[in-house]
């Protein structure tokens, strides 16, 4: 079935970029809108903790925290009770960010399934789920499936 392979691999570049140019509207580079809503979700998550959530290593969100912390947007600061975790933590720029960014996700999702019923974007969402399960299945290690 490579076909569904190719149409899958060519809708989700055309679909990053056109989120990604939608987040840079925001001041947000590639991936970054991610890790906000990780954060808007569980504010002062470690960076292990988000990379868990996301499906990337650490080291991707720790360089990306770098990047954000210049920006202003989040903080880091040591656990209270276990010093050698560092935790993120939301400034207002990065809180404030929440609304207009989730507006412009949901924006871009309406105009991507401006031609499908209610019924059939349900059983997109749907099957995508299903695709996701089986893929998520298969990147765990041999030893992991049943």
């Amino acid at each position: 079935m490579p076909e569904f392979l190719d149409l899958f691999s060519k809708t989700h570049k055309t679909v990053r970029a056109l989120s990604d140019a939608a987040m840079r509207a925001h001041g947000l580079h590639e991936g970054q809108n991610v890790l906000l809503a990780a954060l808007w979700a569980h504010d002062g998550a470690t960076p292990g903790e988000i990379a868990a959530q996301v499906r990337v290593t650490t080291p991707t969100v720790v360089k990306m925290a770098t990047r954000m912390t210049a920006a202003g947007l989040l903080t880091r600061r040591r656990d209270e009770k276990d010093n050698r975790l560092v935790r993120l933590w939301l400034t207002d720029a990065g809180r404030a960010l929440q609304e207009p960014v989730e507006a412009e996700r949901h924006e871009l999702e309406t105009k991507l399934t401006a031609g499908f019923s209610d019924a059939e974007r349900e059983r997109l969402l749907t099957l995508l789920g299903r695709v996701h399960a089986a893929a998520s299945d298969l990147s765990e290690p041999r030893s992991s499936r049943r």
